[in-house]
């Protein structure tokens, strides 16, 4: 695997919601004052300490649940972008970097899923989703 740090392009409204956050955890620190930890991460508990991973985990299996969706771990969301983002014609290249992968063919072997009619549902799923194939000369 690569660094733990990479790049990321983030959509707008992304961004407004880590601005937000942001704001949220400067307000808690003044707060704290020399009780606030700066951790330097950028999701903490409000006095600045770090959250145990397997809150996401559990929260993640809570609210899923509540919703009534499939069981999955949240880990599999790597997984379902990688899988989404060749189907719909990222480049192996470019998912690679996205996840961190150090080869092509490992994001290829590990992050592709073949689903039940996938091959057909393909373009059609591409057309609704209104992305279309990246060509080389783009």
């Amino acid at each position: 695997m690569a660094s733990g740090r990479r790049a990321a392009a983030l959509d707008p409204r992304t961004v407004a919601a880590l601005r937000a956050w942001r704001k949220t955890q400067l307000a808690e620190r003044l707060a704290w004052g020399e009780g606030w930890t700066d951790s330097g991460l950028v999701f903490t508990r409000e006095d600045g300490t770090a959250v145990h991973p397997e809150w996401f985990s559990d929260t993640f299996d809570r609210r899923t649940k509540a919703a009534g969706l499939p069981r999955i771990r949240l880990h599999d969301l790597r997984h379902t972008h990688a899988s989404l983002g060749l189907a719909a014609g990222v480049p192996v290249k470019v998912m690679t970097e996205r996840l961190g992968h150090s080869t092509s063919a490992l994001t290829a072997d590990v992050d592709q899923h073949v689903t039940p009619g996938a091959r057909g549902a393909r373009g059609r799923n591409r057309r609704r989703a209104g992305v279309r194939p990246v060509t080389r000369s783009e």
